[in-house]
């Protein structure tokens, strides 16, 4: 729909102009300057061109700038992100390393207490 607006916005601007004629120079854009006879108008069209080019040099300039602003933003939170996950991981594998040595402990334990008897009954 919105291509629809857009064609119906340029078929309304250009009936409007009607017959009117548009100088190349009335519209940015860069522009051929070697048909032009006379210096004056080269070294005008000339400078057109340089205006336009500088314009949209700027504006792409600022364009981009935001660009990578944004992807600055989206890095920052991205690092954040992984460093609070790299630091559940860390807990998470203390917390097992842990509960592995309270394991080992008591495996440890529990056959000490069952050589204990069976040593009593081999010496009868």
């Amino acid at each position: 729909m919105n291509i629809k607006l857009m064609f119906a916005a340029v078929t309304l601007v250009s009936s409007a102009l009607g017959s009117t004629e548009v100088n190349a120079q009335d519209v940015p854009g860069i522009e051929i300057c070697t048909v032009e006879k006379t210096w004056e108008r080269r070294t005008s069209c000339l400078q057109s061109n340089v205006d336009f080019l500088h314009k949209t040099i700027t504006k792409l300039v600022t364009d981009h700038q935001q660009k990578l602003d944004a992807a600055n933003r989206q890095i920052e939170s991205l690092k954040s992100a992984s460093a609070t996950l790299q630091k559940r991981v860390d807990d998470l594998l203390t917390a097992q390393k842990k509960i592995e040595e309270d394991l080992k402990k008591k495996a440890d334990v529990s056959p000490a207490k069952d050589a204990a008897p069976a040593a009593k009954e081999g010496g009868k």
